[in-house]
């Protein structure tokens, strides 16, 4: 799928990457939980979730190619990203034992973090976020700034 991205603001195509990540978490957890295949999940979420209306509320429209990446690329070099993150978290939590929305968010973001075609600190900004949507009432922002930046240094200490 090619995002239309002519005529659109730039406000509005960074409305949609976010919106790409916040997908591409909610597909990864999705992956996890059903065991439905990346192709499945990614036609699901670019066929019915991008734009959807629930309940009178419309959900933004997401970077169908951004998503697709992301997507890819978390559960292409999900061994690896998970390693990154098992040495970004304390000995005591290994990726296997922390929230499974977390560990979704740590794929999408190390996925990203991979990649440099997006600046380490957007990245940490846009998952930090993402992580406030999930989790508004917790820590778990805070929690995700110290992973993600520790995650960042490892992946491109060039950026920092």
């Amino acid at each position: 799928m090619t995002t239309p991205a002519a005529g659109l603001s730039g406000n509005q195509r960074r409305k949609m990457k976010s919106a790409s990540r916040l997908y591409a978490v909610q597909a990864l957890f999705q992956m996890e939980h059903s065991s439905q295949t990346l192709d499945a999940v990614r036609l699901e979420f670019l066929d019915h979730r991008f734009g959807a209306v629930y309940e009178g509320i419309e959900m933004q429209e997401g970077d169908g190619d951004h998503f697709t990446r992301v997507l890819e690329d978390a559960v292409n070099y999900q061994a690896p990203i998970d390693q990154m993150t098992d040495r970004a978290l304390v000995a005591k939590w290994p990726i296997a034992r922390i929230d499974p929305t977390l560990r979704a968010l740590f794929r999408a973001a190390g996925a990203e973090l991979r990649d440099a075609q997006t600046p380490p600190k957007v990245v940490i900004s846009e998952y930090v976020d993402v992580a406030k949507a999930f989790f508004p009432e917790g820590r778990e922002g805070n929690f995700v700034n110290a992973v993600l930046d520790h995650m960042a240094r490892e992946a491109r200490p060039e950026a920092f």
